[in-house]
């Protein structure tokens, strides 16, 4: 399958991540700023024929009873406009808590609070992704 290219939508901003070749490692790739749903499917579909990419993963926000609320409908409406314009296939991961797991990460990693400041939306991409990789342990054919 290749890389995994990941999409975390915001209100202002959407992070990306990419994996390695092999589907195992998440790594941050860039944030965008949201411009409008169509202008940021195509950077989207772009960047996942520049990476490569074999699969989309949009991460979708579930709410606490695992349904889906007016913000994973915003990234099920961006996901759906990535498809139109690639035909990469565009799956749907539950991101509830990446932002915070990111925030953690960082703050467990040493990183002062004055550079902890600002976004962290390609990190939280890379959370988002991690997790897809890790309960998809076959996703190239192998079994690791």
């Amino acid at each position: 399958m290749g890389r995994v290219l990941c999409v975390d939508p915001g209100e202002k901003r959407i992070g990306l991540a990419v994996s390695d070749l092999s589907g195992t490692i998440a790594n941050p790739l860039k944030v965008l700023e949201h411009i409008s749903r169509t202008i940021d499917a195509a950077r989207i579909a772009d960047l996942a024929s520049e990476c490569e990419a074999g699969l989309i993963v949009v991460g979708q926000p579930l709410d606490e009873d695992g349904q889906i609320g007016p913000q994973a409908r915003k990234s099920q409406r961006l996901g759906e406009a990535i498809g139109l314009q690639t035909s990469t296939p565009v799956a749907y991961w539950d991101e509830s808590g990446s932002t915070q797991t990111a925030r953690k990460a960082r703050i467990e990693m040493g990183v002062s609070r004055d550079h902890r400041k600002g976004h962290m939306d390609d990190i939280a991409a890379t959370v988002i992704l991690q997790t897809y990789l890790d309960a998809h342990p076959t996703l190239n054919g192998e079994q690791k």
